[in-house]
């Protein structure tokens, strides 16, 4: 007979397994439409595929915050998801051959990575803010009076994200120049005259492994929590080490995936672009919130994590820009190192100071 907790592991290792399986065929799909409409690799990683692999951080906040009413679930969620994925280009640092990852992809991640800096900064702000307005007695009556129930950080973190997808579409479009932008013409031109059927079929399986990736991405939150109970974790613990781990399994299937076949610049953006709209989740969080400002209603712990989540990225964009030669033992960079060498520290510090 399977105990409970036994069941809740096993139930655990077959949705990885979907997980691993969907993300692959969702990267071959995209990568294939990506080449179809002479679209970017960065761009269809930022925007198409990193959406489609944190929709379950986006679920499992909105449950969070509503019917489980455990706000510090969902911001530990966003947020260590978004410090794991900076974490986990040390694992495609590790599988890219030849030159180091930073080496060989394209420097137009540095303006998604510049945006994320910039919407993880407001977000610990907020949360400092919100703990010495609620300190101070409340927010002003006259900014209730104008956001009633959401903080004032919402409209700006779902701008920042339009925008910087935008930016980043603009910013591929205007650097394809002579043989490029030309490759994406004739792209174009057979989408138009003969290869409408085969791209309706790309993305029709693109859509079928994508619902796969996210009926089961939505389950795992679910199981791990309950394995997590039983541990007697702290439930920001549970949502930046524990819950982020398991949503963020698609985002992992997905990478590697993309690294296996030549994609890079598709897996970075994966990466960088889930984290754009992680941030984005936590604005769309506090619009379901009941009450007050969801991030002035969480531990403060999680200014931390914001704070992490500000030094990776800007270590990444280092990486990207300065493109460091040297690798530790032929395997991985320092810039990777020092990556997870931050998310140690950060798991460190929510496990010792979160409550």
């Amino acid at each position: 007979m399977i105990g409970p907790l036994a069941w809740a592991w096993l139930q655990f290792a077959l949705l990885a397994l979907l997980i691993g399986v969907g993300g692959y065929r969702l990267t071959r799909e995209a990568d294939a439409i990506a080449e179809a409409l002479g679209l970017s690799r960065t761009w269809v990683g930022v925007a198409l595929v990193a959406t489609v692999t944190s929709l379950p951080e986006l679920a499992t906040g909105i449950t969070a915050v509503t019917v489980a009413q455990a706000p510090n679930v969902a911001v530990g969620n966003a947020l260590g998801a978004c410090v794991l994925n900076l974490a986990f280009l040390a694992v495609v640092d590790l599988l890219v051959r030849g030159n180091p990852l930073y080496r060989q992809a394209s420097q137009s991640h540095i303006l998604a990575g510049a945006f994320g800096a910039m919407m993880f900064g407001l977000v610990g702000v907020a949360i400092l803010l919100g703990h010495a307005a609620q300190r101070a007695g409340g927010p002003p009556a006259w900014l209730q009076a104008v956001m009633p129930g959401i903080g004032a950080s919402t409209p700006l973190l779902l701008a920042l994200y339009v925008v910087a997808v935008r930016a980043v579409f603009l910013h591929e479009r205007d650097t394809q120049s002579g043989g490029a932008a030309r490759v994406a013409d004739r792209a174009r031109a057979r989408v138009d005259d003969r290869a409408r059927a085969r791209v309706a079929g790309h993305v029709l399986r693109f859509a079928i492994a994508a619902l796969v990736v996210l009926l089961a991405g939505m389950r795992l939150p679910f199981v791990a929590t309950e394995i997590a109970q039983t541990m007697g974790w702290s439930r920001s613990f549970v949502g930046t080490v524990f819950v982020s781990a398991v949503t963020t399994l698609p985002e992992m299937a997905v990478t590697v995936s993309a690294v296996r076949i030549g994609a890079l610049d598709m897996a970075i953006g994966n990466l960088l672009g889930s984290n754009l709209f992680n941030v984005a989740i936590l604005a769309v969080d506090d619009l379901f919130h009941p009450g007050a400002s969801l991030l002035a209603e969480v531990s403060v712990a999680h200014a931390t994590t914001a704070g992490f989540a500000v030094a990776m990225t800007g270590l990444a964009v280092v990486g990207l820009y300065y493109r460091p030669q040297g690798r530790l033992l032929r395997a991985v960079g320092w810039v990777s190192i020092g990556l997870v060498a931050l998310y140690a520290l950060n798991v460190a510090a929510v496990a010792l100071y979160a409550g």
